[in-house]
């Protein structure tokens, strides 16, 4: 365990209120509610009582995410996007979030269902706070005749709120998404900025119950420096935030090294209300932003109803005996990708490689 950072489950739960503890399992009582119902119509019985079972599923569902908008709105520091937005785009959100949770959903699909659920939250989480000013884009097109032609788009001024950004990468399944929010930064950015990167070996040990998990930073695997992360704003973007252990475990790593973050934004596509509650508890100026909220999490640790491993889902399994690492993944995104996200890519490959 040299030069490693453990955070057990144990110490997250000591962040949480006698409140939070009284959401959490009114929200595991409901769920029980559900697996019950799961199992009627799985069982595939009577078509009426599957049908009956699905209405009630329904109602139970709305029931849920009423009591986790009620428990989230008094939470500044925990911004849900379906609970936010507009009636008229909140179906946008869920039709994307059922798609990522189909298993019927491909590779490709999902990863294009990946970079719009990030497109989305990035307005979220920058945009949609930007203030009333406005940058300007004055852009050549490829018309000439009977000139050179050029538009003009507006679009909110989020330098202020980029300039100082450092983008960390919890490694494997989160890569993909930080390449997305790196690149919209840079979109917006006026000076076509590309936040650095920090990469982060991070994993939790799977042998282990939800009760006893155990969190494990490997430093010898990890690419970043110390200095680059004082008083900065990192933003994290990882598809999911389960028990928020590893982000917490990373941040209270900084402050054992006087590292100390101006602000933390942890962007995730679903995360369980337990992990978001943790994280805002745990750590000072950080920010939970996310697209949906599930209600729990089961024994391992994995959100339900969630939507499987989301890493393996974006990245490909690896083999047992040959874990890719970071300029391998990057390889195996394809050209497609590689040329979408070559300032990202050559960022990336700058940290790992110490150039």
């Amino acid at each position: 365990m040299e030069n490693r950072i453990v955070l057990s489950a144990a110490d997250l739960d000591g962040y949480l209120t006698d409140a939070d503890k009284k959401n959490l399992d009114q929200m595991h009582q409901y769920y029980d509610q559900a697996i019950r119902l799961f199992k009627l119509v799985s069982k595939g019985s009577y078509e009426h009582r599957i049908q009956q079972s699905k209405q009630e599923m329904i109602a139970l569902y709305d029931r849920m995410g009423k009591v986790m908008m009620d428990i989230v709105k008094d939470e500044p520091a925990v911004h849900v996007y379906s609970f936010q937005a507009p009636r008229e785009t909140h179906g946008e959100a869920s039709r994307l979030i059922a798609k990522l949770r189909n298993p019927l959903t491909q590779h490709h699909e999902f990863v294009y269902y990946i970079q719009r659920a990030y497109e989305m939250l990035f307005n979220l989480a920058f945009a949609g706070g930007a203030s009333h000013k406005k940058n300007y884009l004055v852009t050549e097109t490829p018309v000439d005749n009977p000139v050179q032609n050029y538009a003009v788009h507006k679009i909110p001024d989020v330098d202020e709120a980029i300039e100082n950004t450092v983008m960390c990468v919890m490694l494997r399944g989160a890569l993909l998404p930080s390449m997305i929010v790196s690149k919209e930064i840079q979109e917006y950015s006026s000076t076509n900025f590309v936040p650095p990167f920090a990469l982060f070996r991070i994993k939790r040990d799977d042998a282990k119950k939800e009760h006893n998990m155990e969190y494990i930073l490997d430093l010898d695997k990890s690419f970043f420096r110390l200095e680059e992360l004082h008083e900065k704003d990192l933003v994290f973007a990882d598809p999911m935030n389960a028990t928020g252990g590893s982000l917490v475990t990373i941040i209270k790593y900084l402050h054992s090294r006087n590292i100390q973050p101006r602000s933390i934004k942890f962007v995730n596509v679903i995360s369980a209300l337990k992990g978001s509650l943790r994280i805002v508890r745990a750590l000072k100026h950080a920010e939970v932003y996310t697209l949906w909220m599930d209600p729990i999490l089961n024994d391992d640790a994995y959100i339900l109803p969630g939507l499987g491993d989301a890493g393996d889902r974006i990245n490909g399994p690896d083999g047992e005996d040959a874990p890719r690492n970071i300029i391998q993944l990057i390889a195996d995104y394809g050209s497609n990708i590689a040329n979408l996200y070559r300032a990202q890519i050559q960022k990336i490959e700058e940290t790992v490689l110490g150039k």
